[in-house]
């Protein structure tokens, strides 16, 4: 970074920005397999949210891949990059107060450490855990069966590791719950820990 770089202070600060919204900023970083359902639910969450009258914004792998990364491609270093960007406009979005949602695979635990370090205890992981059967027996890109004819290097899940949470704040058994189901266990964590206002906690979801 350059000397000659230095943080330049808003006018409007996050307290203010916090208040605004009526709720505390939180980012919930969905992480699982691909064909888990991570954008799935992360989409079923940030309905019920915005219905709650919350600010939210979701950041999901492919989109961000379409602009702001399209030029990582899907080695380790890559992926290792593509976290690190993905933190960083989500440490922006929490300074504005929002609940920042971001589905993306992040196969290795030390970059959702990462993640964590950084946001600090705005963090919140959903292990969206669904067994690599079922995960490709959706398929619904048709990723697995290019990863398994050798058509794709540095998949994850066949060619290359996935390191699951070993102490997620939320933990989704997918092969047990709906869709629904999962996304409510979200919105009860987030209801615990006051991140919703109280208004917001009588406000029936659509």
């Amino acid at each position: 970074m350059s000397r000659n770089i230095v943080w330049h202070n808003a006018a409007v600060s996050h307290t203010e920005r916090q208040h605004r919204n009526g709720h505390q900023p939180c980012l919930l970083w969905y992480t699982g397999l691909s064909g888990s359902g991570k954008s799935t639910i992360a989409n079923a969450v940030d309905r019920l949210l915005f219905d709650l009258g919350c600010h939210t914004y979701l950041l999901d792998g492919d989109n961000v891949r379409h602009g702001l990364n399209g030029d990582l491609g899907f080695d380790d270093a890559s992926r290792v990059e593509n976290i690190r960007r993905i933190t960083e406009v989500s440490r922006l979005m929490l300074d504005a107060g929002l609940i920042v949602g971001t589905a993306f695979i992040s196969p290795f635990i030390a970059d959702r450490a990462q993640a964590k370090a950084l946001a600090g205890s705005a963090f919140i992981e959903v292990f969206v855990d669904t067994p690599l059967s079922i995960c490709e027996q959706r398929d619904p890109k048709g990723l697995y069966k290019k990863a398994r004819a050798g058509e794709i290097a540095h998949f994850t899940g066949i060619s290359s590791p996935y390191e699951a949470p070993t102490s997620p704040d939320i933990h989704l058994q997918t092969a047990a719950l709906s869709i629904e189901q999962a996304a409510r266990q979200v919105i009860s964590l987030l209801q615990q820990r006051g991140i919703l206002c109280q208004t917001q906690l009588r406000q029936p979801a659509n």
